[in-house]
């Protein structure tokens, strides 16, 4: 048992879809129950469309707000012309976390084997709050959080967690 208590932390959740509304999104209803369920509060939850601008904005937003400390999103990250998640969230990124794809796609080959190549799945750190890009099913979602997400948000998780070091991830904000 760890010696650490839990952290609850604040964390806003995007679907980005065309056509979900709150009503029928499986995906980020996935995520909220789970990030609930292991004591975080939902700090946000927004729809928006699969456009470059409507999604940089709505991170930009949650980035600024002081209630949240992670956003996740889910969707787009496929690869048809509707998907831009990751065209709109990666020159956003102060810092990409190259090793949060790569983990989701071991874990994923596990699952769906080589059908994994065909998602985007990737992190970062935008303006000192982690982004996580999760694809679009319930299932990914499941797994993001359960395999990686979930351990790495929880303080106690050892050898080390992101939630230690999120106090020194504006550093080179600060510096500026």
């Amino acid at each position: 048992m760890s010696e650490r208590e839990f952290l609850p932390i604040g964390i806003a959740v995007i679907t980005i879809s065309d056509t979900r509304t709150l009503v029928d999104d499986k995906s980020g209803q996935t995520l909220v129950d789970r990030l609930t369920t292991e004591g975080h509060r939902l700090a946000g939850r927004a729809i928006v469309k699969d456009d470059v601008r409507a999604i940089r904005g709505r991170v930009r937003k949650f980035a600024k707000d002081k209630t949240v400390d992670v956003i996740i999103s889910t969707g787009g990250t496929g690869l048809t012309g509707h998907d831009v998640t990751i065209e709109a969230m990666r020159p956003l990124f102060d810092k990409e976390i190259e090793g949060f794809g790569v983990l989701f796609h071991m874990m994923s080959f596990q699952k769906i084997k080589t059908s994994t190549v065909q998602s985007r799945a990737t992190a970062g750190v935008v303006s000192g709050k982690y982004v996580f890009c999760l694809p679009g099913s319930p299932g990914a979602c499941r797994d993001g959080w359960d395999e990686i997400l979930k351990p790495q948000l929880d303080y106690r998780h050892k050898p080390c967690n992101f939630i230690e070091i999120m106090p020194r991830l504006d550093e080179g904000l600060r510096r500026k």
